[in-house]
């Protein structure tokens, strides 16, 4: 059996295309119109509409609902969020310490919500265990151990060698982080859940319906537009294919492989029963999960970048990434040399230029948008959808500001990206260092991180 290239993801394989919706029959009228029918705009659809039953929402989707990242990412429901670091810089560490238990609690927040509407995305509270792999590696490690507990994070575990085997078997592993908030999940099985809760509750949905600009209290399709108070821009890595957006965020590109089922004898020589997503502290990180069905879901960054600001075709990745990231598998579990890869894939996040997730609400215009998660959007789009609704709510007059509305992160602004090519120039330069510091690393056994990549970390704004 040959490995299944692209078809949009192996969890579309496990779960089938979903029947098409209609697209935008014309010209029409809407409270909120939401561009981008994934994670973000449907939980922004979904808390609008449980707080205020009465709007009229449509969301507008380019493909299906959960086409993009929300039908391809690693399945990791975790805590993290894309530039906490800088919001410290800021706004002072309070502020960034609020941002992180907001987080936290999310992670609780889309469990209980799948649970309120019996959503079934094979959730499993697991937690999330990052190892080190190399002295270099373990100092990051212990360095991002102190971080985390310094912004409040208690409940999170510093583990030796022999702690970290307890958990999963990592060849070579010399530590490890272990923090609670985290969960394993099936991206697919959510999005189509959120998309049919969403339908539920009386929110419109149009698929294989592309807007092409989005314009104060309007977005333009080829069927139509929809004039509305509020437009929303929900589109993460595909942003750059709206009007005047294209150096907005930097679509970037990951690919994962899942393996055959492993047996019950395999799963016993890794150990994993507590069903962690697991990650390394490589420059060039992976992404693992243990799937429902006893596979291994691996992902890492291929090819990084496609001139232009390009997406996929379909998920289709390259022969060289596909066997990068068993290499990636087989030096973490040598034991599994022999498995076969039956699916590989990828997709695309986006980037904005300082790597900062933000949501925004402009009152002046009633434009919105979230995104740039940086790959750590499956829960930081549940935080933002939250946000945008209380945004929205707030400028309408139905209450004042907000918890969330504080957040640091909320009317962030970013410069955009620079021009080619010195976008892609500078996109392959910077992965290129961090693949060979990442080399380095592992061989020479210094306890410091590869100066090339702290440079290269530096030049990127990261």
């Amino acid at each position: 059996m040959s490995t299944v290239n692209g078809g949009i993801s192996f969890w579309y394989a496990q779960e089938g295309a979903p029947a098409p919706r209609e697209p935008l029959p014309g010209d029409t009228t809407a409270d909120v119109c939401i561009v981008g029918g994934g994670y973000t705009g449907l939980w922004t659809a979904y808390y609008l509409k449980k707080a205020v039953p009465f709007l009229n929402i449509t969301v507008l989707e380019a493909k299906f609902c959960g086409y993009g990242a929300s039908g391809r990412n690693g399945g990791w429901l975790y805590n993290g969020i894309a530039g906490r670091d800088r919001y410290a810089k800021l706004h002072g560490h309070e502020a960034a310490v609020r941002l992180q238990q907001a987080m936290n609690a999310t992670v609780t927040e889309v469990l209980d919500v799948c649970e309120t509407e019996k959503i079934d995305a094979d959730q499993h509270r697991g937690g999330v265990l990052e190892v080190a792999l190399s002295p270099a590696q373990l100092t990051r490690l212990k360095a991002f151990h102190a971080a985390e507990l310094a912004f409040g994070e208690t409940d999170r575990e510093l583990y030796g060698a022999r702690e970290t085997a307890d958990r999963i078997r990592v060849a070579g592993a010399v530590g490890s982080s272990w923090t609670p908030h985290g969960a394993r999940l099936h991206p697919v099985k959510l999005v189509k859940g959120l998309a049919a809760a969403v339908e539920a509750l009386g929110v419109t949905i149009h698929e294989s319906t592309p807007v092409t600009e989005i314009k104060p209290k309007h977005a333009i399709t080829p069927y139509g537009t929809v004039r509305a108070p509020y437009v929303l821009r929900c589109t993460e890595g595909f942003t750059a294919s709206l009007a005047g957006q294209r150096r907005t965020w930097l679509p970037m590109n990951s690919s994962m492989i899942a393996t055959e089922p492993l047996t019950d004898a395999q799963w016993e020589s890794l150990g994993w029963d507590g069903r962690e997503t697991l990650g390394d502290m490589a420059h060039a990180y992976m992404y693992a999960q243990r799937t429902a069905d006893g596979r291994i879901a691996l992902g890492g960054r291929g090819v990084p970048y496609r001139f232009g600001s390009k997406t996929d075709n379909d998920g289709r990745t390259q022969p060289q990434t596909i066997e990068a990231l068993r290499e990636i598998l087989v030096r973490f579990f040598p034991q599994l040399a022999g498995v076969r890869v039956d699916h590989a894939w990828s997709g695309v996040l986006g980037v904005p230029r300082d790597w900062c997730a933000t949501v925004t609400l402009d009152r002046s215009t009633g434009l919105g948008w979230a995104g740039g998660y940086v790959g750590s959007g499956v829960a930081t789009a549940n935080l933002a959808a939250r946000t945008l609704r209380d945004l929205i709510q707030q400028d309408s007059g139905q209450s004042g500001p907000t918890d969330l509305t504080a957040l640091p992160w909320v009317n962030h602004k970013v410069r955009k990206w620079e021009p080619e090519p010195l976008r892609w120039l500078g996109v392959q330069t910077m992965y290129a260092a961090f693949r060979g510091a990442d080399r380095r690393e592992a061989t020479t056994h210094t306890a410091e991180t590869d100066r090339v990549a702290v440079l290269a970390n530096r030049l990127s704004g990261r």
